[in-house]
């Protein structure tokens, strides 16, 4: 046995462009893709063979050919599809992602550098959920390739994030590959005890899953529920300027509710983003507002939607907002929430604000130059004959791959989670089954319920455990009705969404210092 691992280090060693392209084609494959594909373990050891290769790489350039070629295979196989809306945003969208996953392993070169190898290892998991972390706040980042998404559909081993969030499970995976290279290299007393912790990893996952389940199973208490149905219209986002108007699109959303209203009576209605094509509040739009008022007035249910927003004189000059609104039958005012997060250079270019000049590089979809920035996770409030006052929380579609975002708006008292999404820019690629998946990770983190709305699919409420409870087809016109449990307890990732990553960079900064003295120790020596 110790002489095949001899043999297989030795041979990652020595073919670093083989080692380097595994670790990216197993990263890859890793990733949630169609549901018939069920990787997620190879995220476990697919780093082994790219740290191994790079154990005796001292050169830089070396170092950076080895790493930008794993991380440039990862994104290839992640995220193709990005193409399939905007092909030259998607080139550069995969090269430059593939330059922002290496920077905590350049972290990992210097730490190397300076206090070796097996020091640089036991840093690697804190530098890198450091540097996550802190991508994911700027505008810049597109944070959708955060190593732990990678294990969302895998259920039963990541229940925990209601503790630790998505950075637990990112830090749980380079650990594990960490023990992984140890009991690889090391001595056969090393190797041991690495299996053994590596066996205790799988397991306390598994138990803790197991518990939370007969816990819930055993809880008699009543849960609150709230009948939503969700509209999916079934409009390509590439036709929508062209094969339609906003009177036909408008049509459609009033048959199809009107007829899921009367089957189901819920009380409340969801249609997808940017489902009304036009900024039905402005002063042009009145008559449709009017109707739009009579229709809800007749089905007696309230309706949450995405909308194009226009801001006023004293907000932002007149820019317009991807944004949602809830519209209830006995309620004057809408309530309103404009997207946060926009996809970099597709919705809007990071940084127009202070270069305006930058708005030029906007990779445009069906016309778009750039929406405004909303500035408030403003929660939305519904009354429902059943249950009284219920809190909302709308996200729209790329929002929900940021964690402490989504925990603001629990934090706010949200008791249910929304999703108006459009994922229909990426046809029938794994794109939409990737948004899904990491949907459910919110489910987990706050462990609330979420009601998905998509234009063309995928239509699904996951419950709070990120389980699906119901769905219906994609790219079908379907509606779906569903009872959707409400919760009011918060977890302690809610309470704490940043703990984890804060103290990953407070001791990778920690690791830096150490690593700095001891070369300095070293050279002293001499």
């Amino acid at each position: 046995m110790k002489r095949l691992l001899f043999r297989t280090q030795n041979q990652l060693s020595h073919s670093p462009i083989v080692a380097s392209l595994l670790s990216g084609v197993f990263l890859g494959l890793s990733f949630p893709s169609y549901p018939f594909i069920r990787l997620e373990v190879l995220a476990w050891v697919a780093l082994l063979p790219m740290l191994i290769s790079l154990r005796g790489v001292e050169k830089i350039g070396d170092f950076f050919r080895q790493v930008y070629l794993s991380m440039f295979v990862f994104c290839l196989i992640s995220l193709w599809w990005v193409c399939l809306a905007t092909f030259p945003g998607g080139v550069l969208t995969i090269i430059a992602q593939a330059f922002f996953l290496t920077v905590p392993l350049f972290a990992f070169y210097a730490v190397k550098k300076m206090a070796g190898y097996r020091f640089a290892l036991f840093s690697l998991p804190f530098l890198w959920v450091a540097w996550e972390w802190a991508y994911m706040q700027q505008d810049l980042s597109l944070g959708w390739l955060t190593f732990g998404n990678s294990q969302a559909n895998l259920n039963l081993m990541i229940q925990y994030a209601d503790f630790t969030g998505v950075w637990g499970i990112s830090f749980w995976l380079v650990w594990f590959n960490v023990l992984a290279v140890l009991a690889l290299t090391g001595s056969r007393r090393e190797t041991l005890r690495s299996l053994a912790i590596m066996a205790l990893m799988i397991v306390a996952p598994l138990l803790y899953a197991s518990l939370l389940f007969y816990r819930e199973g055993t809880v008699s208490e009543k849960e609150l529920q709230l009948r939503v149905t969700l509209v999916q219209p079934d409009i390509s986002p590439h036709e929508k300027w062209v094969q339609y108007n906003s009177a036909d699109i408008m049509a459609r959303y009033y048959r199809m509710t009107g007829k899921a209203v009367r089957d189901n009576r819920p009380e409340l209605v969801i249609w997808p983003e940017t489902a009304i094509p036009f900024s039905i509040l402005d002063a042009p739009y009145a008559a449709d507002l009017h109707l739009l008022r009579f229709a809800l007035r007749e089905w007696n249910t309230s309706l949450l939607t995405g909308f194009i927003d226009i801001g006023d004189e004293r907000n932002q000059l007149h820019e317009s907002f991807n944004a949602s609104m809830m519209l209830q039958p006995s309620r004057g005012e809408p309530q309103i929430y404009r997207k946060m997060r926009l996809v970099p250079f597709a919705e809007r270019v990071p940084y127009v604000e202070n270069f305006p000049w930058l708005g030029n590089l906007t990779f445009s979809l069906a016309g778009i130059r750039g929406w405004g920035k909303g500035q408030e996770s403003s929660v939305m409030e519904l009354s429902s004959s059943r249950n009284g006052h219920v809190v909302i929380a709308n996200i729209i579609c790329y929002e929900s791959i940021f964690p402490s975002l989504v925990s603001e708006f629990v934090g706010k008292g949200a008791q249910l989670l929304t999703l108006v999404t459009n994922d229909g820019w990426y046809g029938t690629s794994y794109g939409p089954y990737q948004h899904l998946a990491i949907g459910r990770m919110r489910c987990i983190e706050n462990r609330r319920a979420m009601a998905r709305c998509a234009n063309t699919g995928l239509t699904v409420v996951l419950d709070k455990f990120g389980r699906t409870m119901a769905e219906v087809p994609w790219w079908q016109e379907e509606t779906l009705t569903a009872e959707v449990p409400l919760e009011s307890r918060m977890t302690f990732y809610t309470s704490h969404p940043d703990l984890l990553p804060k103290g990953a960079s407070a001791l990778s900064v920690v690791f830096l210092i150490v690593a700095f003295f001891i070369k300095l120790r070293g050279k002293n020596a001499l």
